[in-house]
């Protein structure tokens, strides 16, 4: 075994169609992603007189979420947003309760496995300057624990 630097560019990242049996489609546009496993966690703080002073806590909550910087793509004949793009921009648009849900994965490609995600979709902000292309950006915020799926 040897051990590499892993470049942040080489992740997979791929929505699900949300079919009974997925079709799965890669992200494109990628600038950044970012995973935080620490974002929405929640604690309880259970200090006491008989902590003498020591700040304790138990852990209630945890969550994750992922953030996604790019370039918006679309094509030059029809307009049509990149596949990845249209499907993530259709998962954050008008759904609501449960239909907010949407099927996420990623992976480096050195994994065996794929983390899978049940998550809710936010759209950000779209834009630039006048000597820039523009911006695609959105936060995929996981619902519920993680799973794996092998790599096929």
């Amino acid at each position: 075994m040897v051990l590499h630097q892993v470049p942040a560019r080489s992740i997979i990242l791929e929505v699900s169609d949300g079919a009974t049996t997925p079709v799965w489609t890669e992200v494109g546009g990628k600038l950044t992603v970012t995973v935080n496993r620490a974002e929405n966690e929640e604690f309880v703080d259970t200090t006491t007189m008989e902590s003498n002073g020591f700040y304790s806590q138990d852990k209630m909550q945890e969550g994750a979420t992922l953030t996604l910087e790019g370039r918006l793509v679309k094509d030059d004949t029809t307009g049509a947003l990149e596949p990845g793009q249209a499907l993530v921009t259709a998962n954050a648009s008008g759904k609501f309760g449960i239909e907010s849900h949407a099927m996420y994965r990623f992976r480096y490609p050195m994994d065996t496995e794929w983390t899978v995600w049940d998550a809710t979709t936010s759209v950000g902000e779209q834009g630039g300057n006048h000597n820039e292309n523009t911006s695609f950006n959105a936060t995929l915020s996981r619902s519920g624990p993680s799973t794996t799926v092998a790599v096929l």
